[in-house]
């Protein structure tokens, strides 16, 4: 036994040793399913940023790609900002974990397209589709349709760029929720999109009818939601915690008076956030709940069959590559369509209250002011 004393037999106990089956403690921050590592010595040059400097290496991310990974970047051994200057000699190393696509099947699903390119995938998606695999929601989803459209591109024609992360997923809509969706198909098309909504720099309105006129008739709705402590599946304003939400609304026409049995409006929304059912809540914070909310409102007595009636409507957004932004619309659906009809016969006209000298386009069974 090299380097031992074979005849001695120490009083200490031996550590003992992990069973073969206990994986190692994982490193803070360092992926570990499908992990990926980067490490170089930085020469005499020095100086550079780090994500400067791992972007212009050879086997690298690039700047986008580190941040769509949520790499993590270390330097000497402690973790280090992407801004962080280096020296000569820094010892810089880089984890991330590459997209696990095995959790996602690629379907040909059917989809209403409305725009794409190389880059991007604008949809009309219908209400009942859910956008991402979750439980109970492995197949049918709009990641699993992106995915399959994806692949049958690159199987077709050599793509450099890299796949995008959660399927090319950028911004969600409830399973619900009908309308407008943008995805991407490549890592730095999805950042490129994704920082817009991040920085609220993207435009989105939606369409919604709701069970009663709300007070006044436009306006901003600005507080804090959190998960309702008594129901998870709900959100709530909460007076402490919560994340900021802000919705700009106007009324475009109503049905019904005051004084009437019920009454109905078509509104728009504005969200200048994106918090999971935002819009639902500052709706039924108003005391006029989106018609055929099961969560947030109540079966209506005119319209009991009625689903949501939240669509959204337009959208825009600056694609990868260009320097102005484009604007894309997702026509009424067929049910806002039927239901608007419904009102007509049963209350009436709408009456318009859009403000004048407003010529946006009314939707679809309605003249401007």
């Amino acid at each position: 036994m090299e380097g031992g004393f074979p005849c001695y037999k120490s009083r200490m106990k031996k550590a003992r040793k992990p069973p073969p089956s206990t994986p190692a403690p994982p490193v803070p921050g360092e992926p570990q399913k499908g992990g990926r590592s980067w490490r170089r010595i930085v020469g005499p040059e020095g100086a550079a940023r780090a994500d400067v400097y791992i972007s212009e290496s050879d086997g690298a991310l690039s700047r986008s790609q580190i941040k769509a990974r949520g790499a993590l970047i270390r330097v000497n051994g402690a973790d280090a900002k992407p801004a962080r200057s280096l020296k000569p000699g820094d010892l810089i190393e880089l984890f991330w974990t590459e997209e696990d696509l095995s959790a996602i099947e690629a379907e040909n699903l059917p989809l209403s397209i409305l725009y794409q390119d190389e880059r991007v995938l604008v949809v009309d998606k219908a209400q009942g589709m859910v956008t991402h695999p979750g439980a109970g929601n492995r197949r049918g989803t709009f990641a699993n349709a992106l995915l399959f459209i994806i692949q049958a591109e690159r199987a077709s024609q050599p793509i450099s760029r890299a796949l995008a992360a959660r399927g090319g997923i950028v911004h969600r809509l409830d399973k619900d929720t009908s309308g407008l969706i943008i995805a991407a198909k490549d890592l730095e098309a999805q950042v490129h999109l994704s920082e817009q909504f991040k920085e609220r720099l993207a435009r989105k309105e939606y369409l919604a009818i709701t069970r009663g006129l709300p007070s006044p008739p436009a306006g901003r709705i600005a507080n804090h939601l959190g998960r309702d402590p008594r129901e998870r599946k709900r959100f709530t304003a909460v007076t402490e915690g919560g994340k900021a939400a802000v919705t700009d609304y106007r009324v475009l026409a109503h049905w019904g008076t005051a004084a009437g049995a019920a009454q109905y409006a078509l509104v728009s929304l504005r969200p200048k956030t994106g918090r999971t059912h935002q819009l639902r809540v500052h709706m039924a914070g108003l005391g006029t709940s989106i018609l055929g909310d099961p969560i947030y409102g109540k079966k209506d007595s005119l319209f009991p069959q009625a689903s949501l009636m939240l669509h959204a409507y337009r959208l825009k957004i600056t694609l990868p590559g260009r320097d102005a932004a484009s604007l894309f619309k997702a026509p009424l659906p067929g049910r806002f369509k039927e239901l608007l009809l419904a009102l007509a016969a049963a209350l009436g006209r709408g009456i318009p209250l859009a403000p004048r000298g407003d010529t946006r386009q009314m939707p679809t069974g309605f003249e401007e002011p």
